[in-house]
């Protein structure tokens, strides 16, 4: 038979686990919200060094699939604090969090740079602080590229993906974001924008300025409408 201390001991290494993952589960006036971080760069298809902070793919996107078949779990919050990382596996975890039926809210603290911007505008309601800023700007790749026009289609079918996924999920419209892309005179060494918070809400990249409070309010109210699970 298990004690109550036994039980305890299991809570507090849940608990641990959780946060190691950097992830939790809090409930709020009875309902049950998962926390999600996205920080540092996202980690793909290349293990980058061990100094790095990363967000691994293939550990966020299980997670999404069991946030979703959870019969608890009633929203999610998305915080988000991310240079960017791999194209496409920012892209993927942006598309997974697009097609959940699950409440969910994003959180920019910091910074949601390059592939941050889809992540951030891929749930139901984003939020970003006034504080923090958000890099737009066109796709880049590091190591040996073949100067060829298949290269180059390359890249323009992807940044065509992004900008498609951008327009679908936030307010702003394809040809407002890729301006922001081209836009000269503001990075040093690349071409792109930087927006601040109260910025990235007037382009309508993000919904609304707001915290932590804001956003688990506003998903609260959204399981409330929704009556929950």
């Amino acid at each position: 038979m298990p004690t109550e201390e036994n039980e305890n001991n299991q809570q507090s290494s849940s608990s641990q686990s959780d946060f190691e993952t950097g992830s939790i589960t809090v409930k709020k006036n009875g309902h049950f919200i998962h926390c999600l971080t996205i920080i540092g760069q996202i980690e793909g298809h290349y293990i980058l060094p061990s100094q790095n902070k990363t967000t691994k793919y293939e550990h966020v996107i299980p997670q999404l699939v069991a946030i979703e078949e959870s019969p608890e779990i009633e929203g999610l919050l998305i915080i988000l604090n991310t240079v960017g990382g791999d194209v496409e596996a920012g892209l993927a975890i942006a598309e997974l969090l697009s097609t959940m039926k699950t409440p969910t809210a994003s959180l920019v603290l910091g910074g949601g740079h390059s592939i941050g911007v889809p992540l951030a505008v891929s749930c139901n309601k984003s939020f970003i602080v006034p504080s923090a800023t958000m890099t737009v700007h066109p796709v880049r790749m590091n190591g040996l590229v073949l100067g060829v026009p298949q290269t180059l289609s390359y890249f323009e079918k992807m940044q065509d993906r992004i900008v498609n996924f951008v327009e679908n999920n936030a307010k702003i419209s394809a040809e407002d974001f890729r301006a922001l892309m081209m836009k000269t005179g503001e990075l040093v060494m690349d071409v792109g924008t930087v927006l601040d918070g109260e910025g990235a809400v007037s382009c309508g990249l993000m919904d609304e300025l707001g915290g932590l409070s804001d956003a688990l309010g506003y998903l609260n109210d959204k399981i409330e409408a929704e009556g929950g699970r």
